[in-house]
């Protein structure tokens, strides 16, 4: 019998989550069932889009149990199979993360090849955060040759993503981020060509205007609020939006005063979409194919803030709505 610690949601959050919403247990996990499979999470990702799911809203995806362990995307190594598809030692995904070790049946899991990318690359550039910035930026925003781009935490997750597929591709690509770390490593490292610290900055708006005085020609959105109120002001006439997320809303219990500006998408014939990656797993061939490639070349960077342990899983989703990491964050389990 394996023991296995997992964190449980056991209050529903009314606005920013606290350590009391949220519990730490120990469970027992028996040898795999028929067509089952055990496995040992190496790691597990963070996400904001988690937030939601401890809503009890109606979404695209149904909410975080009470009381049961959370889910979340995590690579790890099977340990023992009852199926005939798995075998000890293979590295699979799975969205059974949040906790050490679990069965879970065969179809639950998917194999990942390691030969050239790391583990948890399949939980960045080569995972659910690069799907979503590269079918974002290529299928929603329709990128297009001299599209100026602008993305919104740009440091983040899929934000750093954005940039780096947008630079591979030739495109200006300019970043909003908060703090001097980050701006740094938007510039010195992915090569984004401005950098805007919105916190910095009086007025975003005015910043966005002197960074990209020929206007931008496809807004990423991951921020919401003042963000994409400057978004507006600046595009370009036919602007294309792709709205991956609105970190600035996710815990907010009164209506955002921006943007004030949305008669913009009007006047400018901008286009404004929303986006889910569970949609767009059609791009996943050409998404590895790609990433793969431009690791190989030495080309991709993933920045990652990492977690050591299932006690600190906490630490690094709250890291995420105060600022604290830079890129994916990660926790390492074993």
């Amino acid at each position: 019998m394996t023991v296995s610690r997992e964190v449980r949601l056991i209050s529903r959050p009314v606005g920013t989550p606290v350590p009391g919403d949220f519990e730490l247990a120990a469970v027992d996990v028996p040898a795999p069932g028929p067509g089952e499979v055990q496995v040992r999470n190496h790691w597990m990702a963070v996400d904001p889009a988690m937030r939601g799911r401890m809503s009890d809203a109606k979404s695209y995806i149904p909410p975080f149990t009470l009381g049961a362990a959370m889910e979340g995307p995590a690579i790890g190594e099977v340990v023992a199979s009852n199926d005939a598809g798995f075998a000890p030692g293979d590295v699979v995904f799975s969205r059974m993360g949040w906790r050490e070790a679990f069965n879970a049946p065969a179809s639950a899991l998917k194999k990942r090849d390691c030969s050239v990318l790391p583990e948890q690359a399949y939980l960045g550039f080569a995972g659910m955060t690069g799907l979503t910035a590269y079918a974002g930026l290529f299928e929603v925003a329709a990128l297009k040759p001299g599209d100026v781009v602008f993305v919104s935490a740009a440091s983040g997750g899929v934000g750093s993503n954005v940039c780096q597929f947008a630079k591979l591709k030739g495109h200006k690509v300019i970043g909003a981020a908060g703090g001097p770390e980050k701006v740094a490593y938007l510039k010195d490292v992915l090569g984004v060509d401005e950098v805007i610290d919105y916190k910095a900055e009086p007025s975003l708006t005015k910043a966005l205007a002197r960074a990209a005085p020929e206007g931008i020609d496809v807004y990423f959105e991951n921020v919401g609020g003042d963000h994409l109120q400057a978004a507006l002001a600046i595009a370009n006439p036919r602007a294309r939006f792709a709205l991956c997320g609105m970190i600035s809303q996710y815990n907010a219990t009164e209506p955002s005063a921006a943007p004030r500006n949305l008669m913009q998408a009007v006047v400018k014939s901008l286009r404004l979409q929303g986006f889910i990656a569970l949609d767009y797993f059609h791009l996943e061939p050409a998404l590895i194919r790609d990433v793969t490639s431009w690791y190989q070349d030495g080309k991709l960077a993933q920045a990652e803030t990492v977690y050591e342990g299932i006690d600190r899983a906490l630490d690094g989703f709250f890291g995420l709505f105060s600022g604290a990491n830079l890129g994916r964050t990660l926790v390492r389990l074993g």
